[in-house]
């Protein structure tokens, strides 16, 4: 008889960060194709069963263990108050690679300042918890009410501020709102169940995702370098270029001439060409990466 496959529920955001999640989840191996037919999207690992849920709720989910593990952001485990297992964050919004910021936000010519200015007023957002926790925090009393959307133009006619998420802060300002105060910072996180967790194969197919998903977040940031230099000069440039303290150093058929091969920043890369030619590189090749596994 044929043994059963074991099978790890992964809950993965839909809406905002969906597209980016399952772009990184490729990078890490993992085709991933969602069709308008189906809510269970395609995925090329059978032991993976992929869920497309909004990441406000998937934390509930991975808590009441319909799901195994899930992403999803700090800020819905925070607002949900939810008891998870948090395997790693990973920061890949859809504008930036910087953190989600929750911020206290009011129109331009508004008298509030700091969060004491909201005694006795109206609040709108949808982190309902998270704010109402960080009004209580401040010892502040004020009405905090569920918005379903277009937060900003409410600020403007229908409450004295709002709680809303950024990451550039541009649709605030191009709503005429000054950000007060910040909240919460939040980034993406990979969760799994208490119980999921404790299983053997299932937390073994979740770290087994993690580091992947991770190698393929390394590589975004890095190049690889490969060039030849005459072994001469091989003591200058290791002198002179710290990025390449510790590269592949090989020899070649060629007589006096190596072969140095090293991983390094992207953004460092056009500065450092220039220096590698004036050491006596030659063959210089930058190419992308796919993985980096520390």
């Amino acid at each position: 008889m044929k043994k059963p496959i074991r099978k790890l529920k992964f809950g993965l955001p839909k809406g905002s960060l969906q597209d980016a999640t399952i772009e990184k989840l490729a990078k890490a191996g993992y085709n991933i194709q969602v069709s308008s037919r189906s809510y269970i999207p395609y995925v090329d690992d059978e032991e993976l069963e992929i869920r497309l849920i909004r990441a406000q709720e998937i934390s509930r989910y991975v808590d009441h263990g319909y799901l195994d593990c899930g992403i999803t952001g700090f800020d819905w485990i925070q607002e949900n108050g939810s008891d998870v297992h948090e395997v790693g964050e990973f920061i890949f919004s859809k504008i930036s690679r910087q953190p989600t910021r929750w911020v206290l936000a009011v129109p331009e010519d508004s008298p509030v300042k700091s969060v004491k200015d909201l005694k006795g007023r109206r609040i709108a957002t949808e982190v309902v918890e998270l704010t109402t926790k960080w009004l209580r925090k401040h010892k502040v009393q004020a009405e905090v009410e569920f918005s379903w959307g277009a937060t900003e133009v409410k600020a403007h006619e229908l409450v004295d501020a709002i709680v809303e998420v950024t990451e550039t802060g541009s649709s605030l300002r191009a709503n005429n709102l000054r950000i007060v105060d910040t909240l919460l910072t939040s980034t993406p996180r990979l969760i799994a169940n208490h119980d999921s967790w404790a299983n053997r194969w299932k937390r073994q197919k979740i770290e087994t995702i993690a580091l992947l998903l991770r190698a393929a977040m390394e590589a975004e940031a890095k190049v690889g370098l490969k060039m030849n230099i005459p072994e001469k000069n091989l003591p200058k440039l290791l002198q002179t270029l710290p990025a390449l303290r510790n590269p592949t150093v090989s020899s070649l058929t060629l007589k006096g001439w190596v072969a140095v091969e090293t991983i390094i920043d992207e953004h460092i890369v056009r500065e450092m060409i220039p220096k590698l030619k004036a050491a006596g590189a030659e063959g210089i090749i930058e190419y992308p990466l796919n993985k980096v596994v520390y």
